[in-house]
């Protein structure tokens, strides 16, 4: 009896456990309905665009020159009797400062001679004019006889009036030689050279030193093409600043001269004079700036309107790329007028709003569908299109 229940039972049992371990497989294998979704869209950064009115700088450097250079020679021959101390190279003298002093004697001694002729030509006039006074006077009391012009001294007159005239430009040129034996600073100058010394003789323009005008420097600031089309139309007067560059930098203020109206035919490039009053500090509590320094030049160009100023990492074979109203990449084609320092500065292809991707895809392609950093995520057809199920 039990041997026969047993047969029934066991059957049954392993069924039984076969349902119930498939049932389990089948549960372990079996996929959860609501299964985890992941957006794999790129994240990019992105920031919106504005337009600005811009003041282009325009840079450049040059050397800074003299605004005059003489070659000071002597007015008169002579000894050398003195010079100033400051007379020697690298010494600065003031305008009308007496550089060195010529023997006098002679030169003071044609003085003398001049006015003693000057004083005899005068004595003579008087003489003259008396007689003529009296030769009129007995004109008037025999007015039978003829009256010429002779009778009259007219022509003694006037010979003694030129003489007179005579004897006073010789004592103006005398009296100049001998003020041209003290010669004088023509303007604020820095010595370059001087060729005497005490005792030498020297002839009429013999060269006797080297003068910069340190009142005044310019710099010649060369200008490229493509600077040139940002320059204000009125140059003169427009304010500059000079940098010098180097362990005791400083910046002096000056102002554009002119332009010197020609293109260079070496560089292409045309050429502005910048003025600086004072280059060496003499009148006002400034830095000075020595002949020969190469400093660098800035001044304000035009004034550009409706400009977008993006860094020049944003900008690829003039394109850039936004993310439109779909959330999708978009590359724009826009026109950039001028670079300065690490920003590019563009006119056309942007407006106002556009989001401007700061971070790009590794691969980015026109409408690849993106998610803002920072943007709260929304529920769309567009989203879930772009949900994979892993």
């Amino acid at each position: 009896m039990s041997t026969r229940l047993l047969k029934w039972i066991l059957p049954i049992v392993a069924l039984a456990v076969g349902i119930i371990g498939f049932m389990g497989i089948n549960a372990i294998a079996q996929e959860p309905k609501d299964k985890e979704v992941v957006d794999v869209r790129p994240l990019v950064q992105v920031e919106p665009v504005a337009s600005d009115d811009h003041q282009v700088v325009i840079n450049s450097y040059g050397e800074v020159k003299p605004l005059e250079s003489t070659l000071l020679a002597s007015q008169v021959a002579g000894e050398v009797t003195s010079w100033h101390p400051n007379f020697v190279p690298g010494g600065i003298v003031a305008r009308g400062e007496v550089l060195f002093t010529i023997e006098k004697d002679n030169y003071e001694a044609a003085v003398l001679q001049a006015e003693a002729s000057l004083a005899s030509a005068q004595a003579a006039l008087i003489e003259e004019q008396a007689q003529a006074k009296v030769a009129l006077d007995e004109a008037r009391r025999y007015p039978e006889r003829e009256r010429t012009d002779l009778f009259l001294r007219k022509p003694q007159v006037l010979s003694a009036q030129a003489a007179v005239k005579s004897a006073q430009a010789a004592l103006k040129r005398a009296e100049r030689d001998l003020a041209r034996c003290e010669v004088r600073a023509p303007y604020d100058a820095l010595v370059i050279s001087r060729e005497i010394g005490v005792g030498q003789y020297i002839n009429v323009g013999s060269q006797v030193a080297e003068l910069n005008n340190i009142e005044s420097a310019e710099i010649i600031v060369p200008i490229a093409g493509f600077d040139s089309v940002f320059l204000p139309k009125r140059l003169k007067g427009v304010k500059a600043t000079i940098i010098n560059k180097g362990l005791n930098s400083f910046t002096r203020e000056a102002e554009i001269d002119r332009d010197l109206g020609v293109v260079d035919n070496a560089t292409r490039m045309s050429n502005l004079v910048v003025r600086v009053e004072d280059p060496y500090g003499l009148k006002h509590d400034v830095q000075p700036i020595k002949f020969g320094a190469y400093v660098q030049v800035n001044f304000a160009g035009a004034m550009l309107q409706n400009i977008y100023r993006l860094p020049q990492s944003l900008v690829n074979n003039q394109t850039v790329w936004i993310v439109n109203d779909e959330n999708k990449l978009e590359p724009r084609k826009v026109t950039v007028v001028r670079e300065e320092g690490e920003y590019f500065y563009i006119s056309d292809g942007l407006e106002v709003n556009d989001q401007l991707v700061l971070t790009l895809p590794e691969y980015p392609q026109a409408g690849m569908e993106v998610k803002i950093a920072g943007m709260k995520e929304m529920t769309s057809d567009a989203e879930t299109a772009a949900v994979e199920k892993l």
